[in-house]
């Protein structure tokens, strides 16, 4: 029975307990599902192909076995096989394949496929996040069929593509506008369209990346602003309940002296957020919709993995997604400074609260993924929470593993990538590294330190914003993504610092240690930035 005929039946107990009942778990009762479903997917991973092109004739007979047997993976481990989408070769029959991009510059695209089991397994998760967005506590929501969702999403192939069709099969949320229409759209135009809908819809839901989401609700804005309103033959096509929203909130506006915001003009019931750097955001959100942004954790092969509740206050990972596995961040870098050394990893009743971790994953139901780096860093805040009466382990995102930089959920700047943007524009850059650094209003950005051939300074032919500018050229050649950040938000994203010559080369004499091009420790860079004012002054 779907979504929608409960609902018309009343079943609101039935409801929660089918999608939200993982939250009422024990430890003992996670570990369990996680363990049983592990189990059948061990036997289908090992046997299949792929599996047994990492496993090389090994044949793991249990979880402890397979820990032991499979060494920790990455996307080039799949590469081969999945980029040629060999479906005999897998553990499970794909029914689609999602994508995604791999890494700007070197590698175009990465692909994961699904398994229908998969797809049922996301679309009961997602439902739960649909059900918890609503949520003030536990038990109660607020949702129908008859509901509107501003589509700020991604289409197909890309994950976020799935969000809708999942949702089309337990329910009929009409979205704004409608998909078909929609993936043929810019993103402006997709913007005005989905506005004009639901002035004369109203609006229930919204989800997108946090940080897509916050230059939507700017545009929203903007849109109802002076010299950008509504047209009189729209306003008539409105629902009169709209017509009186509108009125009351241009005069309240005008009252206050302020731009009208969308939390005037729409009540959402749910509002979603995925991606990362979404704590840059969600506080403006938070102030332009009137309603805090309920956090999700999902991707292309980790599929959706986890959500927050009522409380905002940590994600809760699905036990029925995917087997999970942690490395803590000693370990992580450890692993990083010395490749020969394989870092060990904890289960969930193993990790401790205020650790950071490297999330590892084995994807269930077929998936192609086993003790899987998917590059996200993760916190574990808490065991158990009194306020919704959990009793496990939830988590706040951190960010991407320090060796790959990414910008408002669009990027994943690798040092290849820069190394790759700095060979092909031929500028005199000797020394570099590369950090994420945050401005005034919180808004992440690349920052990249640069030291120069001595010809260069002294014939003054470079300047920091010349450098970034052609810079910047270069990135938006390589990556698609890059180039997203400032056709879609508006953002730029670079911002460059030029260090005296000799810098690099007097920082690791006295400190006997060489810099990571990316994301140094903030220790390691003021002391670099000390090197570089000792320098100046004598000078």
């Amino acid at each position: 029975m779907s979504l929608k005929e409960k609902l018309k039946k009343h079943q609101y107990n039935e409801i929660w307990q089918q999608y939200c009942g993982f939250l009422d778990l024990s430890m003992e009762g996670y570990m369990k599902i996680q363990r049983r479903l592990m189990e059948e997917q061990i036997q289908l991973w090992s046997n299949c192909g792929l599996g047994q092109s990492i496993l090389k004739g090994k044949h793991p007979k249990n979880l402890e076995e397979f820990r032991k047997m499979v060494p920790l993976t990455e996307y080039e481990d799949y590469a081969d096989i999945l980029l040629t989408k060999q479906p005999d070769m897998l553990p499970g029959n794909p029914v689609i394949w999602i994508q995604t991009t791999w890494e700007g510059g070197k590698h175009p695209i990465k692909v994961a496929p699904y398994t229908r089991s998969m797809l049922d397994t996301y679309r009961n998760n997602v439902m739960a996040c649909l059900i918890l967005s609503t949520s003030r506590e536990k038990g109660s929501f607020d949702v129908a069929s008859t509901d509107k969702f501003l589509y700020a999403l991604a289409p197909l192939p890309y994950a976020t593509g799935l969000f809708p069709l999942a949702l089309g099969e337990e329910i009929d949320i009409e979205f704004l506008p409608a998909i078909k229409d929609a993936v043929n759209m810019s993103f402006s135009e997709r913007n005005k369209l989905g506005f004009k809908m639901a002035m004369q819809k109203d609006l229930g839901f919204f989800f997108g990346l946090g940080s897509v989401a916050y230059a939507v609700s700017l545009s929203l804005s903007s849109l109802t602003s002076s010299g950008g309103g509504i047209k009189l033959s729209s306003l008539l096509k409105c629902k009169p309940q709209m017509i009186i929203r509108l009125l009351k909130a241009k005069y309240r506006c005008k009252k206050e002296q302020r731009q009208l915001l969308p939390k005037d003009l729409f009540h959402l019931k749910g509002f979603m957020v995925a991606g990362t750097d979404n704590l840059c955001y969600k506080d403006d959100l938070e102030e332009l919709w009137g309603i805090r942004p309920m956090e999700l954790f999902a991707g292309t092969e980790p599929s959706m993995m986890g959500t927050e509740t009522w409380t905002r206050k940590g994600m809760y990972f699905f036990p029925d997604n995917a087997f999970y596995e942690f490395i803590t961040e000693e370990d992580m870098l450890k692993n990083h400074a010395d490749p020969s050394y394989i870092p060990p990893t904890y289960l969930m009743d193993e990790v401790r609260p205020g650790e950071k971790y490297e999330l590892v994953f084995t994807i269930l139901k077929g998936g192609a993924f086993a003790r899987y780096r998917c590059g996200d860093m993760y916190r574990c805040v808490g065991l158990e929470n009194r306020e919704d009466e959990t009793r496990i382990p939830r988590f706040e995102y951190v960010d991407r593993v320090p060796w790959i930089i990414d910008i408002a959920g669009f990027t994943r700047i690798s040092e290849n990538g820069i190394q790759n943007v700095i060979g092909l524009s031929k500028l005199p850059i000797t020394n570099w590294v590369a950090t994420k650094e945050y401005n005034e209003q919180n808004r992440p950005y690349l920052h990249m330190y640069v030291e120069l051939e001595r010809d260069a300074l002294l014939n003054n032919a470079m300047s920091a914003t010349i450098l970034k500018d052609l810079l910047s050229t270069y990135f938006k050649y390589i990556d698609q993504d890059y180039r997203d950040l400032k056709k879609i938000l508006g953002m730029d994203p670079l911002q460059v610092t030029i260090l005296t010559c000799g810098t690099f080369e007097t920082y690791e004499k006295r400190t006997g240690k060489k810099l990571y091009h990316m994301s140094p420790s903030h220790y390691d860079l003021m002391g670099l930035l000390e090197v570089q004012a000792s320098m100046n002054r004598v000078r």
